[in-house]
């Protein structure tokens, strides 16, 4: 009895340390991009490596498709495919290296024994990689670790500082045709795609030379609280934000002047900007246009608050000093002050010698109480006008 219990936790064991690997290959993920001849390894959304691979020649292209680690093996053996006959043992002649992880067939991720071929299209379908690389690929994943393999030319990614990038490789395997629209539409899910040009694209399609291309970064714009489809993009140290979207969410009309690039509403005018015949403004501009203010939040995203207008009317009881001027010296109308045009603080001296009280009306129908004091400041007479405005209703 005792021995059946010892087997039973004997199979137990090796069940969960089985379990327990299985579950380990299913958090990480090899992708391969064919046309950009890397290979990245995901543990869940995050990738935490990226190497450079050489892959199959246009006449024996590597396949694409969904696979996973078959088999692993240290210091394998080469059988020529040309020449079964001819079969090289591990060493520094053998063409896979010191390490082979099968994905399906004849199929595998190696090393290499000619370290210039990675980066090309010079094999018989395999991935080959660096030996240090494929070293070091071969501990982290497991036997059952899924593998991907794509044909992408065109890859766009965020840089670990926020940075929205795009790639265009070259079209070795002669597969895949682009076009602007196409990358435009690329770009668009990550909100950049007015921010570069049909011309720029259309040269960087040209080129297909891998290089990345930088645009900036895009934020989330939520809204009193709703999340907007359009995108802030912050680039060249300036946050700007899509003026439709804003405008509609908002229900606030503007005006548009192509000639002077301004931005006009109820509240001001602020510069534009046109990208791709959308027109985008400075979010430091959205307290002028709109009325209203927004920051970036610890969450990167944009944050825009309620929406409340100017109260034209006085609510409360403000005090109010216009700027002391020299008696010898043009007055301030009357128009001016009613309307509390200027509104410098007075330097006041001593000996006050003349108080004069008036009471009058504004145009908003408020009492206004003006107070004339007439002082010396440096031996001169200079008047100081007060003014205390109160609501009437």
């Amino acid at each position: 009895m005792r021995v059946v219990k010892m087997l039973f936790a004997m199979i137990l064991s090796l069940f969960f340390a089985f379990e327990i690997n299985i579950l380990e290959a299913a958090d990480k993920k090899i992708v391969i991009n064919l046309a950009g001849r890397s290979l990245a390894l995901y543990d869940g959304e995050t990738k935490i490596r990226l190497y450079p691979i050489a892959i199959g020649k246009p006449s024996s292209p590597t396949p694409v498709g969904y696979y996973k680690i078959c088999s692993k093996d240290k210091n394998p053996t080469w059988t020529d495919p040309s020449n079964y006959k001819n079969v090289i043992p591990s060493g520094p002649n053998n063409p896979l290296g010191y390490r082979w992880m099968q994905i399906y067939g004849n199929y595998g991720i190696h090393g290499t024994n000619n370290p210039k071929s990675i980066g090309n299209f010079v094999s018989n379908g395999c991935i080959r990689m660096w030996e240090e690389n494929v070293e070091e690929l071969f501990e982290l994943v497991e036997i059952g670790t899924p593998v991907e393999i794509n044909y992408n030319r065109v890859v766009v990614e965020k840089t670990p500082e926020g940075v929205i990038a795009y790639y265009i490789y070259p079209d070795n395997y002669d597969r895949q045709n682009l076009t602007v629209p196409m990358i435009k539409n690329w770009l668009k899910g990550y909100g950049v795609e007015d921010f570069v040009t049909n011309a720029d694209i259309l040269a960087k399609i040209k080129a297909s030379d891998g290089m990345p291309t930088f645009i900036g970064k895009s934020y989330a714009i939520i809204l009193n609280g709703k999340k907007l489809k359009n995108k802030a993009v912050q680039t060249d140290g300036v946050m700007y934000l899509p003026l439709n979207a804003v405008s509609d969410n908002l229900s606030e009309k503007y005006t548009w002047n192509k000639e002077t690039e301004t931005v006009s509403s109820v509240f001001g005018n602020v510069r534009g900007i046109v990208k791709s015949e959308n027109i985008y403004v400075d979010a430091r501009d959205l307290d002028d246009l709109f009325n209203v203010q927004g920051s970036l939040s610890k969450e990167n995203e944009f944050i825009i608050g309620d929406y409340v207008k100017k109260d034209e009317t006085p609510s409360e009881t403000k005090n109010i000093e216009t700027q002391s001027t020299n008696i010898d010296e043009p007055q301030a109308s009357e128009k001016a002050i009613e309307n509390n045009a200027e509104k410098i603080e007075p330097a006041i001296d001593k000996d006050t010698v003349k108080d004069e009280n008036i009471v009058k009306k504004d145009k908003n129908n408020a009492v206004v109480k003006e107070t004339k004091e007439t002082t010396k400041r440096k031996g001169k007479p200079v008047i100081v006008r007060k003014q205390t405005m109160e609501n009437v209703k």
